[in-house]
């Protein structure tokens, strides 16, 4: 099972062994490393883009206890240099975040998050009322998360049972194996673009400013 780097690093390059690479039914390769920067598709985030020695990785998947990265041409096993699209790691990141500040947003009027999709141009959070949950206003949720962007807290990670847990400052911590930023001000402006509800369930469907 491949180290996981990303869990505690931001790098974006750094040298790994190649333990096996073999051609799969599609015309890809499956590379299995012995550790890894390239977050899996996962967690409602995307995978990470990048390069392993001069093959780029398309897509990377979690099967099992591997992490899979599925290339456009085969590597020779040994050691090899591993690098990660910076553009599409901020923006992931900057997503995924901001969903971690939506869901203690919704906790504020009652609501509790259970389901998170972080992609560019689809990004929402799902939430289920707790007790005496407050109508959402997108206004008011806008304000508040911005309000926490805006106070520059720093990314905090740690282990509960087993589990990696993340938040930011003081805020309540989330068990997530997702990217995140360094700051909440790294995030930028959040904007909710919408509001759905749906069999007893509430979406909340934002994107970030440019």
């Amino acid at each position: 099972m491949a180290h996981r780097i990303y869990f505690s690093s931001d790098e974006l390059q750094m040298s790994a062994r190649v333990l096996d690479c073999t051609p799969d039914e599609n015309g890809q390769f499956r590379i299995i490393l012995d550790a890894t920067l390239f977050h899996p598709q996962g967690g409602g985030q995307p995978s990470d883009a990048g390069t392993i020695g001069e093959a780029n990785v398309l897509r990377v998947v979690q099967d099992g206890d591997e992490i899979v990265h599925f290339a456009d041409r085969p590597v020779e096993a040994g050691e090899v240099v591993i690098r990660v699209v910076a553009e599409a790691r901020s923006l992931h990141a900057r997503l995924h975040s901001a969903g971690h500040l939506l869901g203690y947003a919704g906790e504020q009027n009652g609501w509790q998050a259970v389901k998170g999709h972080h992609w560019p141009g689809e990004a929402r959070v799902v939430f289920e009322a707790q007790g005496n949950a407050q109508a959402l206003d997108a206004a008011a949720l806008e304000q508040l998360v911005n309000g926490l962007t805006s106070r520059s807290l720093a990314r905090r990670v740690t282990e509960h049972d087993g589990m990696r847990m993340v938040t930011f400052g003081d805020l309540p911590a989330y068990s997530c194996g997702g990217t995140h930023v360094a700051s909440t001000s790294d995030i930028g402006e959040i904007k909710i673009l919408k509001i759905k509800e749906k069999k007893g369930q509430v979406s909340v469907h934002y994107a970030l400013g440019q």
